[in-house]
């Protein structure tokens, strides 16, 4: 509110005529729709931030801190204020109303703006608060409707009630599964389905069905605790027992993208609005939650071009994530890329470091460390190339930078880390000296050993195109797809020689595959060579410590793969969003086999829950894969068990179905003998039905069937 007290605020509104008792939030009831989708009986949590106040109130502002002037300036002071006012919306007809002093006949210092819509009202209070009119005179600018919950402040404190501890949900209980299966999710048609992936029994084991659950998809968060659901008034959580009970929901009306932080700890939710006035770009309201408590602990708000630097997507044009999050996994970094800048906040204060983002001329792009608050950025060439391209490895919070590397001649530039933060790979796309084409590099940062040294990797034909590139996660080496479609090679590297130096070293190259995509198993290990869409979905199960191919398979038209999180099994589909039939998901072991396949119409989502990280340290992991035969006696005679009961069940179905078949037959004998004089009378007494007692003889009937005479002329002398 500025400096207005409460007070004052009552005060002024007397004095204008209007009676702040109308203005009653609580009274309003909720056009339908507005329940998330589903049935809930705790529909008056955040009406006040889901209200929709349609009756005008919601449309107007009080711009406070005017110039107190006499009649005769009074239309000079209304032209000033209409002028600012209507550049951001379009003013209703009568809409700006200053209020007169009756007895001084001079203006109250304050005035009403009544907008067309709710969001420019909401616009001009967010770009007029604080705006300096002349020295003497700063506004101070609020929503109408925000008078009624200042209103409901108590004059005097009283304490909180104190509420009896109820115990929450596990929201782990699918961790402990006796089975030790993962779960994941599908979106087709309207309905939202839960499933385990039951490799044993081959087939997916339902836990959750639920049509309308999501007006537009789901998403999972990090670590697999909750997932996540939108709809037209906001964004809400699920999960707990097999039930998946909503657990929070997040007023954003509108909302179309979101994205959680590493660790689960916040939730940033995206919405962009067309204004009715041309002249502003779409505005673009970026909110970011507390997953845990619902509470906003920031908000954003501005034209798309705002968060559209460094490339367009997403939505209207703004890049997504607009928020990428450093640090690791205990949230405490977020930043975004702006115009020559990069902007890092905390989330101890949600404000900047150090009160100021990192000045970087034409920045064009930056990514985070997986492990550690490091961030590594692109500058492209300026000038003509008198100032080279570099890329600068930025540590926080002190915004100290670690390491440079200048590039020259560049057409292009990609960033990519390794999982745990141990290298950072830039893949280099250079100009020739002739600039008519382009040839690709590597250059790879070894982050944890001292001074942070640099490789350059050439591949051996240094002019192939770059089709795929992918770190092994949790390892050392990564691979390559790079030549000419539609047979590139594939390319194998690890950052360890063989005497163990430090220099990358070249494993192996496959020839001719039909492949533009990498995907690694996520223990390691283990890789998915695979040719999707144009490719007709080829798929090559390579394994990469033997550097073997352990199977090829197809899944036609596939076009998505996704292992899941413990890399024992994978996932190819088909969506509806490409191909309209054969839309489904095949489930795969990790070495190849096809276990089950599902087949479903405007199949357009899978998902696997992720899990979180083990509680095993690294040495415990190293010893349990050594010993790994000891540790699978146990699931080995599971598996066993499973095995001679599908067996079981096979062979009890062949059981069933043999005697379904012997009773069909007796029911048919059993007729035939019932019908046995009716042949009987038929052949003439005879009383066999025995085919081999009868002779068979072909009996030569003639018959004349016609008779006609016709007289032919014949010519002396011709033949």
């Amino acid at each position: 509110m500025g400096e207005i007290s409460l007070t004052e605020l009552e005060a002024r509104a007397a004095a204008s005529g209007i009676d702040l008792s109308l203005i009653d939030i609580d009274s309003i009831k909720l056009p339908p729709g507005d329940d998330f989708g589903v049935i809930s009986d705790d529909e008056d949590i955040y009406q006040e931030e889901q209200m929709d106040f349609d009756y005008g109130l919601g449309n107007t502002i009080v711009v406070d801190n005017l110039p107190v002037v006499p009649k005769e300036k009074f239309d000079k002071l209304e032209g000033v204020i209409n002028k600012i006012y209507s550049q951001i919306g379009v003013i209703k007809e009568d809409g700006l109303w200053m209020p007169v002093d009756p007895g001084t006949q001079k203006t109250l210092g304050y005035c009403f703006i009544e907008y067309n819509t709710p969001q420019e009202a909401e616009l001009a209070k967010e770009k007029t608060n604080g705006y300096k009119l002349d020295r003497a005179h700063v506004f101070a600018v609020n929503m109408i409707e925000d008078f009624n919950r200042f209103m409901k402040v108590p004059d005097e404190w009283a304490p909180p009630e104190i509420r009896p501890y109820v115990p929450g949900e596990n929201l782990q209980h699918w961790l402990t599964d006796e089975k030790a299966r993962d779960q994941f999710v599908i979106r087709a048609g309207s309905d939202t389905e839960v499933f385990w992936n039951d490799a044993r029994h081959m087939k997916p084991d339902p836990v959750y069905k639920r049509a309308y659950w999501t007006e537009s998809f789901v998403q999972w968060s990090p670590l697999g605790t909750y997932l996540a659901t939108v709809h037209r008034q906001g964004a809400a959580v699920w999960g707990g027992s097999s039930a998946f009970n909503r657990l929070m929901r997040y007023a954003h009306p509108q909302v179309k993208l979101i994205d959680f932080s590493p660790g689960e700890k916040y939730l940033v939710t995206y919405s962009s609005h067309e204004p009715s006035n041309p002249r502003d770009a779409n505005r673009v309201v970026i909110n970011i939650f507390d997953v845990r408590t619902g509470k906003v602990m920031r908000d954003f708000k501005g034209s798309a071009d705002e968060f559209s630097i460094g490339g367009a997507g997403g939505v209207a044009g703004v890049s997504w994530p607009v928020f990428r999050w450093g640090g690791g996994k205990d949230d405490k970094y977020f930043a975004k890329i702006g115009k020559n800048m990069i902007s890092v906040y905390e989330t101890e204060s949600f404000s900047l470091v150090d009160k100021k983002s990192l000045k970087a001329e034409n920045v064009l792009d930056f990514i985070w460390s997986p492990t550690d608050p490091i961030f590594a950025l692109y500058v492209p060439e300026l000038g003509g190339g008198n100032q080279p391209a570099r890329v600068s490895l930025i540590q926080i919070p002190g915004k100290e930078e670690l390491r440079q590397k200048n590039l020259f001649s560049v057409s292009d530039c990609k960033m990519y880390w390794q999982s745990n933060g141990d290298y950072l790979a830039v893949k280099v796309e250079r100009y020739t000296k002739t600039k008519k084409s382009t040839y690709t590099g590597f250059e790879l940062f070894r982050i944890k050993e001292r001074d942070i040294p640099i490789e350059v990797l050439e591949l051996d034909n240094k002019n192939d195109k770059i089709i795929a590139f992918a770190w092994e996660p949790k390892g050392h080496r990564f691979a390559v797809v790079h030549g000419d479609s539609p047979r590139p090679d594939v390319s194998f590297y690890s950052m360890r020689s063989a005497h163990n130096t430090g220099r990358v070293s070249k494993l192996t190259t496959l020839k001719g595959k039909q492949a533009n995509a990498l995907f690694w198993s996520p223990s390691g290990h283990y890789l998915i060579i695979a040719g999707l869409k144009g490719f007709n979905g080829q798929l090559e199960f390579y394994n990469v410590d033997e550097l073997e191919t352990m199977a090829t398979a197809e899944h036609f038209m596939a076009t998505d793969i996704e292992w899941d999180p413990t890399g024992r099994y994978v996932a190819t589909s088909v969506t509806s969003v490409h191909h309209d039939m054969e839309n489904g998901f095949n489930i795969w072991s990790f070495n190849g086999k096809l276990l089950y396949r599902t087949l479903k119409d405007h199949f357009f989502q899978f998902l696997w829950r992720p899990r979180p990280p083990s509680f095993l340290s690294p040495e415990k992991e190293e010893e349990i894969a050594k010993n790994l035969k000891k540790y699978s006696k146990k699931y080995e005679a599971e598996d066993q068990d499973v095995s001679l009961q599908l067996s079981e069940q096979d062979r009890e179905k062949r059981r069933m179905l043999k005697d379904e078949w012997e009773k069909w037959v007796n029911q048919w004998k059993l007729l035939h003998e019932e019908e046995k004089l009716q042949r009987q009378a038929l052949r003439d007494g005879e009383a066999s039905d025995e085919e081999e007692e009868y002779e068979a003889k072909e009996v030569e009937v003639e018959e004349l069937l016609d008779v006609s005479e016709e007289i032919l002329s014949f010519e002396y002398g011709q033949e």
